[in-house]
């Protein structure tokens, strides 16, 4: 992402108390409209959740609301567009996850499919990585980005810029865990780059239920009653940070992003045509004090591999 000059970015936010289909759609409706979200009939739209594995228990924390996904779909259908929902979980398959989750059966009424992420085009970042990133989603016509408000355990939090990580294929996502990890400010280089990487891209993040005290696969439910959206996931980034009280300077992520002037990073560049923070104020909501090193050991990639090719065997 370019650090253009504007003078204000747009993040328009409601409060949204449960998973409910008509009163999601009417919300993302009013965000879509207030932050300047577009749709174009017969556009190629994919829709990218948070799946990174199913999880234990009924809500499934761990993964962006399948109520949520299935909201969004459907606003998207009503708007012409051709949908299809994918990910690239660092083990097991986006299709596995989203058969287990209950996705796939929220989807299959609305005739959205599900596509891989296993096809990639390896890609040269601007900070010099090169990374495999999945075909389905550079070929899209718009990306919607549909990240799940959750703690980190390594990260600290997990918003709309860390959801992008999810179009790198596969087992090479902990790869980059394992080489760029812990070596200067690579990984969240890498991170911060692949927004970029879509010309028409915008997010709507789920924060009806959310992740605190741990993250980003076991921890508590929050009930945080929100759901957001911008073009700049930055900008959002920043904005739900202030909600849930979140240290900026603990964030790896968002200090990549002040580190290179972007404009999202600034608190005062943000505007907010529907509800401010201060109205969406979480208090309570807990974010790890002690952050646990980002590398994998090469143990989990052996591992994760091992899933994936179970995965295609026994592919849902």
């Amino acid at each position: 992402m370019d650090a253009t000059v504007v003078d204000k970015f747009s993040v328009a936010l409601q409060d949204c108390q449960d998973y409910g289909r008509d009163r999601l759609k009417r919300k993302i409706e009013q965000i879509a409209r207030a932050a300047g979200l577009r749709i174009k009939s017969g556009s190629r739209v994919l829709l990218k959740p948070n799946l990174v594995a199913a999880g234990t228990g009924p809500l499934h924390l761990a993964c962006t609301s399948p109520d949520f996904v299935a909201a969004v779909a459907e606003w998207c259908l009503d708007h012409g567009a051709r949908v299809r929902v994918g990910d690239s979980p660092a083990f097991g398959s986006g299709r596995m996850v989203m058969a287990a989750c209950g996705l796939a059966e929220k989807l299959r009424p609305l005739g959205v499919k599900p596509v891989d992420f296993r096809r990639s085009r390896t890609v040269t970042l601007p900070c010099g990585i090169k990374a495999p990133i999945s075909v389905a989603a550079l070929d899209s016509d718009v990306l919607v980005n549909l990240p799940r408000v959750k703690a980190h355990n390594q990260l600290y939090v997990s918003l709309a810029v860390k959801n992008y990580f999810g179009v790198v294929s596969g087992w090479r996502k902990a790869l980059h865990h394992a080489v760029n990890g812990d070596v200067g400010n690579r990984f969240e280089e890498l991170l911060v780059d692949l927004p970029g990487l879509f010309g028409d891209t915008f997010t709507l993040l789920d924060g009806v239920i959310a992740m605190h005290r741990a993250g980003p696969m076991a921890g508590d439910p929050y009930p945080l009653g929100l759901i957001g959206g911008a073009i700049d996931p930055v900008a959002l980034d920043t904005a739900v940070m202030r909600i849930i009280g979140a240290d900026y300077g603990k964030s790896r992520i968002w200090l990549e992003c002040r580190r290179r002037g972007l404009a999202g990073a600034d608190p005062g560049r943000l505007e907010f045509p529907l509800l401010h923070p201060r109205e969406l104020f979480a208090p309570e909501f807990i974010l790890p004090e002690q952050l646990s090193p980002v590398t994998f050991h090469p143990g989990r990639i052996l591992i994760g591999a091992c899933r994936r090719g179970a995965a295609v065997i026994f592919k849902p």
